[in-house]
């Protein structure tokens, strides 16, 4: 296909999303656009997929040529910096000759993040007055990428410091601890209540792992992914500003 080309006018925004076999993930990344949509009318957000759904990145840029728009952010919809966005998306990118469209950051590492978890936590029954007496799992999905590791324990830090009484990461697959061990451990120690957060964007077989693992180990409270939050819908947003300021113009 033809490069995007750039250009001074405002960029779409390229929502790149993993993608699954399940449908709950891309009906979040839909209701994930209609939000962002909103936030920021005007814009052209156009949803793509790495895999399983449709439209692939090569799809969606093409779409966006035909409507007549000449330049493009892809924002990944991911939280860490793994094997996804350092090698899937910049692939896909290449393969799509789309050599113009810039990528920009994933999410990982903005408060915005544990602001989304806190919503879902108080969204599953909690409120703030439980904050010194709650111990949050923060489960992720896991990755054989340090750096990813280190992100996820990085979020975990950033919402202890937001005053619950304890929070500690964890992962479904790869690396230990797995959330249903973490729960018990907690709890051994004199935890009366503890609270799983999913820390993932959308439903699908991990997050429905962590959940089984939460119920096995009788955690309390079990919250939802983040999904289509006000607060990921700003963080995405940010991220699509940071790199337009940055798109080259010609």
């Amino acid at each position: 296909m033809t490069a995007v080309r750039t250009t001074t006018a405002e960029p779409a925004l390229l929502l790149v999303s993993h993608g699954s076999r399940d449908p709950r993930h891309a009906a979040t990344v839909w209701a994930l656009t209609d939000r962002i949509r909103l936030l920021r009318p005007g814009l052209t957000v156009a949803p793509a997929f790495l895999e399983f759904d449709t439209p692939g990145v090569a799809g969606a840029l093409e779409r966006l040529e035909r409507a007549g728009t000449t330049a493009a952010v892809a924002v990944p919809l991911l939280l860490t910096r793994a094997y996804h966005a350092k090698t899937d998306l910049p692939a896909a990118l290449a393969e799509a000759g789309g050599s113009q469209v810039r990528q920009a950051a994933v999410l990982g590492g903005s408060p915005l993040l544990v602001r989304a978890v806190e919503r879902r936590l108080f969204e599953a029954g909690l409120s703030p007055a439980d904050r010194s007496t709650t111990a949050v799992v923060l489960a992720g999905a896991g990755s054989r990428d340090p750096e990813a590791i280190e992100s996820v324990g990085a979020a975990a830090r950033e919402l202890r410091r937001a005053g619950w009484r304890a929070v500690r990461p964890a992962f479904v697959t790869g690396p230990l601890p797995r959330p249903g061990t973490v729960v018990r451990e907690l709890r051994a120690r004199g935890v009366r209540r503890v609270a799983v957060a999913p820390y993932v964007l959308a439903p699908g077989l991990l997050p429905d792992r962590i959940a089984a693992e939460a119920v096995a180990a009788r955690a309390e409270v079990l919250s939802a992914p983040l999904g289509d939050a006000p607060e990921l819908a700003r963080l995405v947003t940010e991220r699509w500003l940071e790199s337009s300021a940055l798109t080259p113009t010609a």
